[in-house]
């Protein structure tokens, strides 16, 4: 139970991270807090999906950048949910990369924030 609250806690601060994103004028345009909601969705299930599977097809790539490549993987994941959804849009590339770089900060910030508030995701070592 509580690790299902845990996920939708941080599913709308995710949103609430991607609105805030519009509000700075990044690039990032979303047609409300549903839009919002369902753009980080997206963004979760090309991250969960798609992201390994470039990740594994740009390895020598990523290795010889040693490892800066994962930044424009992670733009494109971020333009591809644009692209995907009509009430999300990313003005362009080098948007889409500051703008994925961001959102990646306030996801491990609410990483850092849920985590003393509803417990590890890890288990014990014992």
């Amino acid at each position: 139970m509580l690790c299902g609250m845990k996920l939708i806690v941080r599913w709308l601060l995710l949103a609430a991270g991607l609105v805030a994103l519009t509000q700075w004028k990044l690039g990032v345009s979303v047609a409300g807090f549903g839009s919002a909601l369902w753009a980080a969705f997206v963004i979760g299930l090309l991250n969960a999906f798609v992201r390994p599977l470039l990740i594994l097809l740009t390895l020598p790539v990523t290795v010889l950048t040693l490892g800066l490549f994962l930044f424009v993987i992670n733009a494109f994941t971020f333009q591809m949910a644009s692209g995907l959804l009509d009430g999300f849009q990313v003005s362009n590339f080098g948007d889409a990369l500051l703008c994925s770089v961001l959102y990646s900060l306030w996801g491990v910030v609410i990483d850092r924030a849920l985590e003393p508030l509803m417990g590890s995701r890890q288990p014990p070592l014992i």
